[in-house]
């Protein structure tokens, strides 16, 4: 299957042009259909592409002078966004010559150009930042809002609800996903006026939105696989996300130190290797790497920006994946079938009050 083009900031992440060069090669080599955009400085990126002819034949060049760097605020980058590599690159999703855009640059400033260039969807307030995280089941969990919007209503989480179960349903195949909010307790009275009213929106509005919806869960269970979306506010989103990357790093760190600390300890690491090396794998962050805003007109995938060449691989591979399951379209299509309740509309909860 021919997919669209994928436009790649060349310049972004930590290592810039080398690690996103060698990224964008280790996917079209897995998937020989990737054809690229890559945007940034040139002659940089023509040094990168000498190592990867595979990618060279299938990819143009748009060069750029800008790059917008980590300390750039959303609204210093606004400003000078057109001549940048972010800019351009999320400018050609607009314009139709890619499909989706790539970026391990600023998070702060994707979101702003995003939002700026492409707008929000009809139906949708604020667009959301989603990505996937392992869990000890068979499914990978899907969470949001993870940074984009430190603060929330309920008609918000809601919509956030509606996005997340449509990436799902390409994620998991699952025809109702299973969506929680996340709170402090699962129990009806815990939480905020706002998480409380949401969840009665959701609970009423679940059939019509094609949702398995049983309250909250907590940030302790999320792993569990019992749940295919959790749902909450960007403060709480982005804490939740360091909090798991941070106690998988202190685990990995902390059988390092344990392997090591004698001879026995090293003849029984030698022993557990094959299950250390598949627990190694299984909280790699870049094999989960390549977070998503949902509710824009157009996609836009945030790498992390200390991401390896095989985490942005993984980027570009769930970039694929949305265009080739038409993500946007999945959300439109679920957004007009509830477009006109009034169980999530503004005002909907003074209304049933």
């Amino acid at each position: 299957m021919s997919l669209p083009r994928i436009a790649i900031d060349a310049m972004g992440g930590d290592e810039g042009v080398r690690v996103m060069i060698e990224g964008a090669a280790l996917a079209r080599r897995r998937h020989d259909q990737f054809q690229f955009l890559l945007v940034g400085d040139e002659e940089r990126i023509k040094n990168a592409l000498q190592d990867h002819p595979n990618l060279r034949a299938s990819s143009e060049i748009i060069h750029t002078d800008g790059v917008i760097s980590g300390e750039d605020k959303p609204s210093q980058a606004l400003r000078r966004s057109k001549g940048t590599s972010m800019g351009r690159a999320i400018e050609a999703v607009k314009a139709g010559d890619a499909g989706a855009a790539v970026s391990g640059g600023n998070t702060g400033a994707l979101m702003a150009i995003s939002k700026l260039t492409l707008r929000t969807m009809p139906g949708i307030d604020r667009p959301a930042l989603a990505a996937l995280m392992p869990t000890l089941g068979d499914n990978d969990l899907i969470m949001l809002d993870l940074g984009a919007n430190t603060e929330c209503d309920s008609r918000n989480l809601v919509q956030f609800a509606i996005m997340g179960a449509a990436y799902a349903r390409v994620v998991s195949g699952r025809a109702e996903p299973r969506v929680r909010l996340l709170n402090i307790g699962t129990e009806e009275i815990k939480g905020t006026e706002l998480l409380r009213d949401a969840s009665a929106i959701l609970r009423e509005a679940a059939k019509e939105l094609s949702i398995s919806f049983d309250g909250f869960t907590e940030a302790d269970k999320m792993a569990h696989g019992n749940v295919d979306v959790v749902v909450t506010d960007g403060f709480s989103g982005n804490i939740a996300l360091k909090a798991v990357e941070g106690t998988a790093r202190f685990v990995a760190d902390l059988l390092r130190r344990s392997f090591s600390s004698s001879l026995r300890s090293k003849i029984g690491f030698l022993i557990s290797r094959p299950a250390t090396e598949l627990l190694k794998h299984h909280l790699d962050p870049n094999n989960h790497n390549g977070a998503v805003f949902l509710g824009l007109n157009g996609i836009v995938v945030k790498s992390h920006g200390g991401a390896s060449a095989a985490g942005v691989a993984n980027a570009v591979a769930v970039t694929a994946r949305l265009l080739e399951e038409r993500v946007t379209e999945r959300i439109s299509a679920d957004l007009a079938r509830v477009g006109d309740s009034s169980l999530w509309m503004p005002g909907a909860q003074e209304e049933r009050a």
